[in-house]
């Protein structure tokens, strides 16, 4: 497709993120020009469990964002839920150790008094929700708001209801600079051209931070890698997303080492997905048999009879990751004409379609459903930057 040379809004980035802005900007009447430097869904998107989580959210801005995108997928977006494979399967956090149950409890009180529906469950009571599950664990709680979506599906299916309201969409089209008048950005300069704007929307995922470069600000999204391992198909097995509670702190972790926690969950296909680790590598893709070993390790202490079960693949990715763990979501006042919205590490799939209606609420000059203050792109100027960070950019 011929590359347009102007557009109300250019969406950088044709991952789950990008693709709901731009469904979201083009539901709001705005002519919507989409381009990624390479494949629809080609990156973070395409490594992914497609994950919709509220368990694994400390009560604040993200667990708040996370209700509001649910409340997206499962209202105005249900009807399209087929398309990207929506499963309302509900998610059991265990836990090997009383105090590690204690400190669950008191995730779940905070969670509860934010509105999410958690339920403890004893130990005796974990075989009820999960027969499988390896005996002796301390106890779990039980979040049925918990959902999954097939993430490359998501972001195209999305993308393709974006062009059935005018939007286009450009794949092989990297970014190579922004244009300018006076201190203001006015579109963006490709390898095919340009395409003028009146805003420009940052959804490059953990490209996000040398997008930004390009505009000369500052948002330091790093690439964290992870891995996924996919068995043979199985009758169903598991029934929901389960993991142990030692996720929840590796999700909020800014270590920069290798962190694994077992994560294990079904597909409608049969096979079955473990997860997870975590670890700041850089853009580094070499494969390491080590992580998969600790991974599988962990997910048969969970699930016993994954002992006899057969790994058909593996496959791994780069999460965005923001020192804070919040993502940036927003216009940046360094910058304007530009947008963002990156840096949602692991929680994008889920996360998406409310970024993508805040962002459009804020194009269109309304009044966010959610106050962008504590997402905003410019909070990185107020504090000293972390070295790793200095150095991962220099």
């Amino acid at each position: 497709m011929l590359l347009p040379r102007s557009a109300d809004v250019v969406v950088i980035g044709a991952g789950a993120v990008g693709a709901a802005c731009a469904y979201s900007a083009a539901r709001a009447g705005f002519r919507v020009a989409v381009v990624d430097q390479g494949a629809v869904a080609g990156g973070t998107s395409s490594a992914c469990e497609g994950n919709l989580l509220v368990s694994d959210k400390e009560a604040g801005p993200e667990l708040d964002l996370a209700q509001y995108s649910q409340s997206l997928w499962r209202g105005e977006l249900a009807e399209f839920g087929h398309l990207w494979e929506f499963e309302s399967k509900g998610g059991l956090v265990v836990s090997a150790r009383p105090g590690t149950q204690a400190n669950l409890e008191r995730l779940a009180g905070r969670q509860r008094e934010a509105g999410i529906d958690v339920e403890l469950v004893d130990a005796q009571d974990l075989a009820g929700h999960e027969p499988q599950l390896a005996p002796g664990l301390a106890g779990g709680a039980y979040y049925p708001q918990d959902a999954q979506v097939q993430p490359m599906l998501a972001a195209a299916h999305l993308l393709r209801l974006a062009r059935t309201l005018g939007a286009t969409v450009h794949p092989d089209t990297g970014v190579t600079g922004f244009t300018r008048s006076g201190g203001r950005v006015t579109g963006v300069a490709t390898g095919r051209g340009a395409i003028s704007a009146n805003a420009v929307v940052n959804a490059a995922g953990t490209w996000g931070g040398a997008v930004a470069q390009l505009a000369g600000v500052n948002v330091p999204v790093l690439p964290r890698k992870g891995y996924v391992m996919v068995t043979e198909p199985l009758p169903p097995m598991v029934r929901h997303k389960v993991y142990a509670a030692e996720y929840v702190d590796n999700v909020a972790s800014s270590d920069a080492g290798l962190q694994t926690s077992p994560v294990v969950e079904g597909t409608r296909g049969g096979t079955i997905l473990i997860g997870s680790s975590r670890e700041r590598v850089g853009f580094d893709k070499q494969f390491n048999p080590r992580v998969l070993a600790e991974m599988a390790g962990k997910a048969i202490a969970l699930f016993p009879f994954l002992a006899g079960v057969k790994a058909l693949r593996s496959y791994s990715g780069f999460r965005p990751y923001c020192p804070d763990h919040l993502p940036v979501i927003g216009p940046d006042p360094r910058a304007p004409g530009l947008w963002h919205a990156c840096g949602h590490e692991g929680a994008g799939i889920g996360l998406a379609v409310g970024t993508g209606a805040l962002i459009a609420a804020s194009l269109a000059g309304a009044t966010p459903a959610m106050d962008l203050a504590p997402f905003a792109p410019e909070r990185f100027d107020l504090h000293s930057p972390d070295p790793e960070t200095e150095a991962a950019h220099a």
